[in-house]
């Protein structure tokens, strides 16, 4: 346990690392475009471990990982200026205003480009997103059953999503707690109309409904040694398609054959469009330090794993990077309106874990979750937060309305209310994220 807490808050080090960097990068070349005389570009806070000066600006490393920042000559009102026209302030607002977000631009170009990488040499996802909104199972007194829901129903509409996807849907579950929706679905060649009510559930209080997609239960191996299923001939490739005459998927299969307790079952086959039957009776053994039912086969899911031209790479990425920008949006309204509750938020402890999680899981994994995150970071700092870019463009737009720029003293109370707010913020997320992880364990 201590060696992956350990993996995982290097993981998170290396990844906002790079994030940072490529943030402070943004500001600092426009600044450069612009005239500006930079004097610092660091990486982390606190002392400084090492660098190197060139011109007028040193660019170092400091002690503190998990930050960073470009220091101009004359960013700081509150001290002396020189008058010198390579200082910030004395550049035209439309021009700092073009210095300041480029931080949060670099950090969603980032998103786009690591995705859209990963995407040219390795498209993966589950099988089932790319079909119709099947349900496979639907959880006992959940929303879902309570509203009418059944397995093998497909979802045609939901809310103001037509034709929807198992993405989409999902992500409006999600955030949706105790709100009616309205539903329809096609069951046996006729329409039904449903309202379908989300409740908040698990630590992070988030919305569900009690269903799952249809996932056929595909047979990956069959276990060569004497288990029913390799004596009755079945293959790699057969998909089960019932156990004792109701229809099963790759998720309540198993399910099934342990209620069997040992008993003989009749499982329907099919394989190679051709439907079967075949008599198994079911093996108590071991399996993985647990004692189950099993007849000697290995199920999986399908998924897609294909390779995209560099056109199609990037218009996937835009699609799943505007998806969780509009999710961002919607989930920060919903927690400011109390229709969500802040526990959905991941402060640092929580993207530490998952950074650990996805690295383990493999690079797509980790690719994937960098490109969330960063574009996660591109629209947090554009808050309207003093101390974030936001602020500093939310001043500029109030002294271009205003044609003057604000008193010192405004600004600095300006700057200490944004201070209290994020350092509030902080310590709110990251208590959540702690009383997250004790729950989960």
């Amino acid at each position: 346990m201590f060696s992956s807490a350990v993996t995982s808050i290097f993981v998170v080090i290396v990844v906002l690392g790079v994030m940072i960097f490529v943030h402070e990068l943004g500001h600092f070349l426009a600044a450069k475009n612009f005239g500006v005389r930079v004097l610092t570009f660091s990486l982390g806070f606190g002392p400084r471990l090492f660098g190197v000066v060139r011109g007028d600006t040193d660019y170092c490393v400091r002690a503190l990982p998990l930050g960073g920042y470009v220091k101009m000559a004359g960013d700081d009102p509150s001290q002396d200026r020189a008058g010198d026209p390579k200082e910030f302030l004395s550049k035209p607002r439309w021009q700092r205003f073009i210095i300041v977000i480029m931080g949060p631009v670099m950090n969603a170009v980032l998103a786009v480009t690591v995705l859209t990488g990963l995407y040219r040499y390795h498209y993966e996802k589950p099988a089932y997103e790319e079909g119709p909104v099947r349900i496979g199972e639907v959880e006992a007194n959940s929303p879902a059953a309570q509203a009418g829901i059944k397995p093998g129903d497909v979802v045609t509409q939901f809310d103001d999503l037509a034709n929807p996807t198992w993405e989409t849907v999902q992500m409006k579950v999600l955030t949706s707690v105790n709100e009616a929706l309205p539903l329809v679905v096609m069951r046996d060649g006729s329409e039904y109309r449903f309202t379908l009510t989300p409740k908040a559930q698990g630590v992070e209080r988030i919305g569900a409904v009690g269903w799952e997609p249809y996932i056929p239960a595909l047979i990956q191996m069959v276990d060569p040694r004497n288990f029913p299923a390799a004596r009755a001939g079945l293959k790699p490739g057969d998909q089960i398609v019932g156990i004792d005459g109701r229809k099963v998927d790759f998720l309540n299969a198993n399910e099934q054959l342990q209620a069997s307790q040992g008993n003989t079952v009749t499982v329907t086959v099919l394989r190679d469009n051709r439907t079967f039957d075949v008599r198994l009776a079911p093996i108590y053994t071991d399996v993985d330090g647990e004692k189950k039912w099993r007849i000697g086969v290995t199920f999986r899911s399908p998924v897609i794993v294909r390779q995209l031209s560099w056109a199609r790479a990037l218009s996937a990425s835009v699609a799943f990077n505007a998806t969780s920008s509009e999710l961002a949006f919607e989930v920060l309204q919903k927690i400011l309106t109390r229709r969500m509750s802040p526990r959905a938020l991941s402060g640092p402890v929580g993207i530490t874990e998952m950074a650990g999680e996805a690295y383990r899981e493999g690079w797509p994994q980790l690719i994937t979750l960098t490109s969330l995150i960063s574009m996660q970071l591109a629209i947090f700092n554009i808050l309207p937060i003093p101390v974030l870019d936001g602020g500093v463009i939310l001043m500029l737009v109030i002294e271009s309305i205003l044609r003057h720029d604000l008193s010192l003293r405004v600004k600095e109370r300006f700057v200490q209310v944004g201070l209290v707010i994020l350092l509030l913020l902080v310590a709110v997320v990251t208590y959540f994220d702690i009383v997250k992880s004790f729950r989960a364990t």
